[in-house]
């Protein structure tokens, strides 16, 4: 047995915990929530989730000081950690054995996206690919199982591949107390 193993063990625990809490009512929706904040001089995005904070930052040739990935760069970090747990996940409830998980994704982005005579480029990144290398001693079948239950439940990948409305507003404070808000 592997020491990711002993945590699948763990995690199964977890996933019947839910899914009994589930089957009781006592689940709900929970609300996520991320805030971030330019700071002074450099530009530096601090990007601050529940008591954790990440820096986000530019390149130096998009007048950054690299002290950290770029907002597109976290997208990508985020689909890699959402894919790798999720096969954690749903490996421990097939009860499919691994011994490491490891989730790479790529994609391109061109700074001239939606600029005169560039419309047609996207402004976001695009031609997302992720590759996952499993160790298992499991089974084609089994794998082929978890990775079809990823594909429908890794929230991350299917927000990405899927959609999702988003709303917004804007409010502008002026020194001296005025202001408004654009919804």
């Amino acid at each position: 047995m592997t020491s990711l193993d002993e945590y699948l063990a763990h995690k199964r625990e977890a996933i019947l915990a839910r899914r009994a809490g589930f089957q009781s009512g006592d689940a709900a929706a929970v609300a996520l929530k991320a805030s971030a904040s330019a700071e002074g001089r450099s530009g530096v995005r601090r990007i601050k989730i529940r008591e954790f904070q990440v820096i986000s930052d530019s390149p130096s040739d998009f007048a950054g000081y690299d002290l950290g990935p770029s907002s597109p760069e976290l997208l990508l970090g985020a689909l890699s950690s959402c894919l790798t747990h999720t096969f954690l996940i749903h490996a421990a409830d097939q009860g499919v054995s691994l011994g490491d998980v490891k989730a790479e994704v790529t994609a391109q982005i061109d700074p001239r996206g939606g600029t005169k005579g560039n419309e047609s480029i996207p402004v976001y990144p695009y031609a997302i690919n992720y590759k996952v290398d499993l160790l298992s001693s499991a089974t084609s079948e089994e794998i082929a199982r978890v990775k079809a239950a990823v594909e429908t439940f890794c929230p991350i990948l299917n927000l990405l591949k899927r959609g999702n409305e988003v709303t917004g507003s804007v409010t502008h404070s002026q020194p001296g107390g005025e202001g408004a808000e654009f919804p």
